[in-house]
């Protein structure tokens, strides 16, 4: 294995502090004793020169909205305190009118799933420092009109419009219901897997919105118990649509507020409508549309005036095609695009026609993320993995593909927030052994011009730590350079032998080896590490940021080959004189809990231990838009979805499994924990397993990610 030497050596000196003495503790962990310091909801000014910070104090129960001066980094003025606004204790998020005059305030705020939440909303009117409440009742996704003067939101599956001024409400749709129709937000598996809850938005005068339509009527449901502390449990009935099964029928619909009328756009019925957005000029929005099995993209003009549509670009891809929010319209009405055509993600200019102009970035490196144009310097701004795939880095370039520029490119992950005109950007920068930084920059040469904020705080804190570095190297497996880390226990003994645990998530264009900050999952690592385990982590097969054909192999098999590299790296690890191969586990959660069952079956003469969190066990039993992407449909693939599922081979587990689920995981559903459970036991097979009532995917609140973390702990020490 290839280590980076430079890094290694920096790591060593920060984490082989002669004053670590302490062990990191679970307790510790979980009850937020090495949170970092970040800056929370900034939103740079219209005029590019000042941004604003949100502040919530939950001990004095207070919020504000602080105004900043980006070069001088000073706080300028308060915006608004909840401690002035009558009847609001406090307010938890906000967001400003296009002309910010007026401020949506988000108070009482409760989740319905992942992304979307229910509220009670006012509006702020900064000049006269007065609110206005939206509606008596919680609400969702409440956006102000490019005027000002209204706040379109949606309740009960129904889209509203609210006029501020007179304070009256227009119902627009009327036939939503729940677990029928929505509109003017997205149904379950939209907002899971296209990343999107509000389906609506304002033209650029005000005088239109356009809205998706979803009939879930045919959709089938889900049911899960929800125990409480109530005397009955009581059913949590929605629509789930699992691979292979129905869909909602998504349509899309244009509202014009002068008229009141709506129409419904003839759109030819695309199975998917996962974007919609409006070009400059107020007659004209564009529309993603995709098959289901997504590989074939269609963006189309739909001109709102004649109500007709006409394509402005078409991809295509043997595999799938990602759905990003990497578009804009230039004042030209020409556009910045991403796509993997050429092998990698890349930046493109394409004409108001939807021909091409330029490709804008090419190279062996993939762009991770597209910040804006700017127009009057003719700069696009973006980051990529030009200096690594394990690292990232900032840089701008002329919308021709010229005069590239390195803005922000310290070893490590460095991410930028850009003022609304493209005057500065803030720089947040954190490496595997740095926590995150906040650095003002120029943006047009990435000069820094001072440090916002930084977390050497914690850093000291961890000096008194037992901490120990990640060692980066690849590994070969397979035919491929694979990246991985390793993390090694302190006064590491070569001649000694070593248990190993290996931790992964493996998942479609996932990355898990990466150069940067690390969360509760690294912390827990190093309480493991000064137990005596070594700890290594590997992006195997169809991981991302390599490359097209690197990250879609896995295309219609998922669990083959990336179960295939997990195995073989255990296999070539373990010929290292220090790991102990008669001591070797694996551990995942979700995908990476698909993947360690699956690893302790098929390699059983590899794996002496595996933990599964809330695992997939089939895909049979995951949603349409996530598993279809990457398998079809069960009816077209059954091999694929059958092959690789640890259902079919229980008989198989020779070595201590642990299986862990939340019953009231609305994603990934405990039916799949329950059908292994079953087949293990008609297999007589032992193991052992947990469930946390009504807790989701993410297995957390009060007490229960410190239960969960000391019984997989005590789960390893008794059995690696």
């Amino acid at each position: 294995m290839k280590k980076i030497t430079g890094l290694l050596l920096l790591l060593c000196s920060i984490f082989g502090s002669v004053q670590a003495q302490k062990k990191i503790t679970v307790e510790e962990i979980y009850q937020g004793a090495f949170l970092t310091q970040g800056m929370e909801a900034i939103r740079s000014s219209k005029n590019g020169k000042q941004y604003t910070i949100l502040t919530v104090d939950p001990g004095r129960g207070k919020s504000t909205i602080d105004l900043y001066d980006y070069t001088t980094q000073t706080k300028t003025a308060t915006l608004v305190s909840s401690d002035d606004l009558e009847g609001i204790a406090t307010f938890s998020a906000y967001a400003f009118s296009a002309d910010e005059s007026k401020i949506v305030l988000a108070t009482n705020v409760t989740p319905v799933f992942r992304r979307s939440t229910l509220g009670v909303y006012y509006v702020y009117d900064v000049k006269t420092k007065t609110t206005v409440k939206v509606a008596d009742f919680p609400i969702r996704e409440p956006l102000l009109s490019p005027s000002s003067e209204k706040v379109a939101y949606v309740a009960e599956n129904n889209l509203y419009v609210f006029d501020i001024a007179t304070g009256n409400t227009e119902q627009i749709t009327t036939d939503g219901v729940l677990n029928s129709v929505i509109n003017g937000v997205t149904d379950w598996v939209y907002e899971e897997e296209f990343a999107v809850v509000r389906a609506f938005e304002w033209n650029s005068d005000g005088s239109k919105i356009a809205f998706l339509r979803f009939d879930e009527s045919k959709v089938p449901e889900f049911s899960m118990d929800v125990y409480g502390a109530e005397l009955y449990q009581k059913p949590y009935v929605f629509k789930y649509p699992k691979a292979g099964e129905e869909n909602a029928k998504v349509s899309l619909h244009l509202f014009d507020l002068a008229s009141k009328k709506t129409m419904e756009v003839p759109l030819g019925n695309p199975h998917y409508i996962p974007r919609i957005k409006w070009r400059n000029h107020p007659d004209h929005l564009s529309v993603h549309a995709l098959n289901r099995h997504q590989n074939h993209l269609q963006l189309y003009d739909v001109n709102a005036k004649k109500n007709t549509v006409s394509v402005l670009l078409e991809e295509k891809d043997a595999a799938y095609i990602d759905i990003t929010d990497d578009l804009t319209f230039l004042e030209d009405d020409s556009f910045i695009w991403t796509s993997e055509k050429d092998g990698n993600k890349h930046i493109y200019h394409y004409g108001e026609d939807g021909k091409l102009i330029t490709q804008v970035t090419k190279g062996p490196w993939e762009v991770t993320a597209y910040y804006g144009y700017d127009q009057n310097e003719d700069r696009v701004y973006y980051q990529s993995t030009e200096n690594g795939s394990i690292n990232r880095g900032v840089y701008s370039v002329s919308s021709g593909g010229k005069e590239k520029k390195e803005l922000a490119v310290s070893p490590g992950t460095n991410g930028a927030d850009f003022s609304a005109d493209f005057t500065y950007f803030i720089n947040t920068h954190s490496s595997a052994t740095s926590p995150y930084r906040f650095t003002l920059h120029q943006a047009l040469t990435g000069k820094m011009l001072t440090e916002i904020r930084n977390n050497e705080a914690l850093s000291k804190k961890l000096e008194g730590y037992e901490m120990r570095p990640k060692e980066f190297g690849t590994i070969a497996i397979n035919g491929n350079d694979l990246n991985m880390y390793m993390i090694k226990p302190k006064n590491f003994d070569a001649n000694k032998k070593y248990p190993l645990l290996l931790y992964q998530y493996s998942g479609p264009g996932s990355q898990n080896v990466s150069n940067k900050w690390g969360g509760a999952n690294d912390y827990w690592h190093q309480s493991l590490v000064s137990e005596g385990y070594i700890v290594a982590c590997v992006d195997g097969r169809g991981t991302g940021f390599k490359g097209r054909d690197f990250k879609k192999v896995t295309q219609k098999e998922l669990g083959k080959y990336e179960v295939e590299d997990q195995i073989a790296v255990a296999q070539k690890l373990s010929e290292k004189p220090y790991i102990d191969a008669e001591r070797t586990g694996i551990w995942g959660w979700s995908y990476g809990g698909f993947m360690s069952t699956n690893c302790i079956l098929k390699g059983n003469d590899t794996f002496e231990m595996a933990i599964a969190v809330a695992p997939v066990t089939s895909w049979r039993f995951y949603d349409t838009i996530y598993t279809e992407r990457y398998m079809q449909t069960p009816q077209e693939n059954a091999s694929g979805y059958d092959t690789n599922s640890p259902l079919n081979y229980p008989e198989k587990l020779k070595g201590d499994y642990l299986l862990v689920h939340g019953s009231g995981d609305d994603n990934v559903h405990v039916q799949n924990s329950m059908r292994m459970v079953e087949a293990l036991i008609q297999a007589d097979k032992q193991f052992d397993w947990a469930i946390y009532p009504d807790r989701n995917h993410g297995i957390y609140g009060g007490n229960t990610r410190i239960h969960l973390y000391n019984k997989m702990t005590d789960f390893i020490k008794e059995n690696l």
